[in-house]
């Protein structure tokens, strides 16, 4: 039986997921974890997704609930709880509001479901990461960040559109914050195998203006519907459903560093690595030219400081 919970599912994204996962068949049941006050809507969204799975016979145990006991047996607490951003937020502006919620829910999931996976959605993402590792004292390979898997597959999805080519073909990542820092790998990108730089020597393609789009994806959809909601929930349920299949795929997640990546350490950021139903199995080494490896300390040093600055925070409360 595979029991995945959801802390913040009133959200669009959070029900989002709820919904993808009630899907598949590989999950048994999915807690709609609310705030007391919000209990009745998340219930009302179980009616909901319970009226749409009949159409398609599919039997999934959803349970709405403010109760903290409820969260066991989970083998993963998604948490997407929290404020989020507005049009013109970066998404750091959000790192001292939010950082009070991942540290209750994730010192709660410790308690409740101590053997499980946290998985964090609520941004920033690296910075909510290193609060969660810290207050639930799981190791680090059980507390796992969404990072620049949506980054990844926003690139992903760039150069496949740009190019008229199906996006199986495109394999690229993105890696170091996610936010304004992020560090595309543009040097180990390859379309239909071929290294990048000597395919765009044949083909007209406006490099400098794909990292714009992409560095400004969030806030463009924000400014556009409201809120980023499709690309973060899929992205999410990707993720969840790697790990509970046990499926040993390479995702870029924000982990808790060590020297693995470019001798970086104390800090989270969004590297590439392989995700189990152990949680992270292997982080995967990465090649990175001088200007990538620059842009990555830089991003390092960015969210350390701001990492810093919110645990001490967190401590004076």
């Amino acid at each position: 039986m595979t029991k995945i919970s959801i802390m913040g599912v009133t959200g669009v994204i959070g029900k989002n997921v709820a919904f993808k996962l009630a899907r598949r068949d590989t999950v048994d049941e999915v807690v709609f974890f609310a705030r007391e006050q919000s209990v009745s809507k998340a219930k009302g969204e179980t009616y909901d997704m319970y009226d749409a799975l009949a159409a398609e016979d599919i039997d999934c145990k959803l349970t709405p609930t403010s109760n903290f006991e409820d969260l066991a047996g989970s083998e993963i607490v998604l948490i997407t709880a929290g404020t989020h951003r507005k049009e013109g937020m970066e998404r750091s502006d959000l790192a001292f509001i939010n950082a009070d919620i991942v540290y209750n829910y994730a010192k709660q999931i410790s308690i409740h479901a101590p053997d499980s996976i946290i998985l964090i959605a609520t941004n920033p993402v690296d910075v909510m990461t290193a609060v969660a590792l810290k207050a639930s004292g799981f190791n680090k390979k059980r507390v796992i960040g969404l990072g620049n898997h949506l980054d990844s597959l926003r690139l992903k999805n760039y150069f496949s559109r740009r190019l008229d080519i199906n996006s199986s073909e495109v394999h690229t990542r993105v890696v170091g914050e996610h936010g304004e820092r992020m560090v595309p790998l543009l040097s180990s990108t390859t379309i239909g195998g071929i290294p990048l730089k000597y395919f765009i020597k044949d083909v007209k393609i406006d490099i400098p203006e794909i990292i714009k789009t992409l560095r400004n994806a969030g806030n463009t959809i924000i400014s556009k519907k409201g809120a980023t909601e499709y690309g973060p929930a899929y992205a999410i349920s990707n993720l969840i459903q790697t790990i509970i299949t046990n499926s040993h795929k390479i995702l870029t997640v924000s982990i808790y560093l060590e020297g693995e990546i470019a001798d970086m350490e104390g800090v989270c950021l969004g590297v590439p690595a392989v995700l189990s139903k152990k949680g992270v199995a292997m982080v995967v080494p990465i090649h990175m030219n001088d200007y990538e490896r620059k842009k990555f300390e830089i991003a390092a040093d960015h969210v350390r400081t701001l990492t810093a600055q919110v645990l001490e925070n967190l401590e004076k409360e």
